[in-house]
């Protein structure tokens, strides 16, 4: 899957969605995990180039947000803006009106992309199938309205898309899952190309762990490059939307500058050959069932 230029925001090459909409390679990722900075958010808008923000209710940070994009000087309408719907809040209402609280906190009349963040529910009484059902007609709602331009779901397996394909009418623009060169899930990002559903990668480097590995090192020497442009830059050309995340505005300096190398064939493929299924990412509540 080739990423083209243009689409819904500025700021270098973009995919198409299901829906025509153009959702940017590379983004900034946002976490409650490791801190926020007010400052690196800015310096990505106003240096980087970056138009692409991905963040989450479950992050706490969607109102400094609003802040840094608002002293960034950059339009709305250049902005891709992400955020997630938190487990807390799902089912049909709840879904509604965390939707319209998350636009409040971040001072915007519409998200680009809203995602239902974990498969599991655990809501009494009710099984998770029937609420995500009743939580995905909520933000097809959502859709329709206009209040989301796209939709979309994180860390869904191929059994929860399939059971949302058979209980709901519009396909999930997006699903956002955890990808690095540790764990690359390709049966899922098959399933998802077959529906047309864009595979986005959380997690690029592994939270760290790549950078000292001593097969990514090598090839970094190689292209003149650092450990986690290598990372980065096969991610894209493994045609994964990418939000690597950094509070440092050298790194995510580093991190944007991925656009104007290539790495060959046989490294790809090397690197492909290097996923050992390690997940990092775990939470006891919701279950991941992967």
């Amino acid at each position: 899957m080739a990423a083209a230029e243009g689409g819904g925001a500025a700021g270098g090459p973009a995919l198409p969605l299901a829906n025509g909409r153009c959702i940017p390679v590379l983004g900034l990722g946002t976490s409650h995990q490791g801190g926020y900075s007010h400052d690196a958010v800015v310096h990505a808008l106003q240096k980087c180039g970056i138009r692409h923000i991905d963040t989450a209710k479950r992050y706490g940070c969607e109102s400094l947000l609003q802040k840094a994009i608002k002293e960034s000087g950059v339009k709305r309408e250049d902005l891709w803006i992400t955020t997630k719907l938190w487990h807390s809040d799902y089912g049909y209402e709840n879904t509604k009106k965390a939707c319209l609280e998350s636009c409040e906190r971040l001072g915007v009349e519409y998200l680009d992309l809203y995602l239902i963040h974990w498969p599991d529910a655990h809501v009494p009484g009710k099984s998770n199938r029937e609420v995500r059902a009743e939580t995905w007609r909520a933000m097809e709602e959502l859709y329709e309205k206009g209040l989301c331009r796209s939709i979309g779901v994180s860390n869904f397996l191929i059994s929860h898309l399939e059971q949302l394909r058979e209980d709901c009418v519009i396909t999930p623009h997006v699903n956002q899952v955890e990808y690095h060169p540790f764990q690359r899930p390709q049966e899922l990002v098959d399933y998802c190309r077959s529906r047309h559903i864009v595979f986005e990668g959380y997690c690029p480097l592994a939270k760290g762990e790549a950078l000292t590995h001593p097969n990514i090192i090598q090839l970094a020497k190689k292209y003149g490059r650092t450990p986690a442009q290598i990372c980065i830059r096969w991610s894209i050309q493994n045609g994964i939307v990418t939000i690597p995340k950094s509070t440092k505005a050298e790194r995510i300096q580093e991190n944007c500058k991925v656009f104007d190398f290539n790495v060959m064939e046989e490294d790809m493929e090397f690197l492909n050959t290097m996923n050992i299924n390690r997940k990092l990412i775990h939470l006891t509540y919701p279950l991941w069932k992967g």
